[in-house]
């Protein structure tokens, strides 16, 4: 069986992010790139379904620019088996992006797609679930622990009450949660043959996927800037604030 893992290329976690002086967008020129976070966690489910031997190829994909290679080498050189990179100049929204890995799943016949539940750029948290809707098949959102057996899968997620654990058949979508796995690290010598694995380049419009727009920003801002704290000479004086200027104690 085939798996089908989306990754994106967003600011690095540890960067300080900068809007740009017209409130477009954030400013991404000279600013450091890195895989989501999400996705990584994505990346190694999957591996480690095929190191158990209930995956037999982990197929990674990106859609973006050509500077989107870069990730999804450092996904073949974490274990993936071979990449697709869906070319687009163009900064495509939820919907056209669930269609894109629509078609890539009928194409590749993987009865399995998992992304990370969201980046970290613009949190939507909105592809695996429009993909799920779109492929008409079972979903699992913010999955924290997966076991597939055969065509069936059994999976945990997080809900605000606690754990829920759903069994699924496939085909279905998996969006990942944090507390799913821990990426590993790439070694050196997997870098190495990560180069000579199969990359392959797609033009979107190929695909022929409506990619059409459907929402507009209209302006990004950054958060005011946090006040400084007031500093208290005893838990009195705290009370005392809680209760009658921050009112949230009675």
């Amino acid at each position: 069986m085939k798996v089908l893992v989306a990754i994106k290329r967003v600011i690095d976690p540890y960067t300080k992010v900068r809007i740009k002086a017209d409130g477009s967008g954030v400013e991404t020129d000279n600013v450091k790139m890195a895989m989501n976070p999400f996705c990584e966690i994505a990346v190694e489910e999957a591996i480690r379904m095929k190191e158990v031997g209930k995956v037999s190829e982990v197929i990674v994909t990106s859609i973006g620019t050509d500077d989107c290679q870069e990730q999804l080498r450092s996904a073949l050189a974490l274990g993936a088996d071979r990449a697709i990179h869906v070319s687009s100049d163009k900064m495509l929204q939820p919907l056209a992006l669930a269609r894109i890995l629509k078609r890539l799943a009928e194409k590749e016949q993987t009865p399995l797609v998992i992304v990370g539940k969201q980046s970290i750029d613009t949190d939507n948290n909105q592809v695996a679930q429009m993909l799920a809707g779109l492929m008409a098949c079972p979903q699992a959102t913010f999955a924290s622990k997966i076991d597939l057996v055969h065509d069936e899968l059994t999976v945990t997620r997080e809900v605000d009450g606690g754990l829920e654990t759903l069994k699924l058949t496939l085909p279905a979508v998996i969006s990942t949660d944090l507390r799913l796995n821990e990426p590993r690290y790439a070694s050196l010598p997997n870098i190495m043959k990560a180069k000579r694995k199969p990359l392959e380049i797609v033009n979107v419009e190929s695909l022929n996927v409506d990619c059409s727009p459907t929402q507009t920003v209209l302006e990004v801002f950054a958060p005011p800037k946090r006040k400084a704290g007031i500093m208290v000479a005893t838990v009195a004086d705290l009370v005392d604030k809680l209760r009658n200027e921050a009112k949230v104690i009675e």
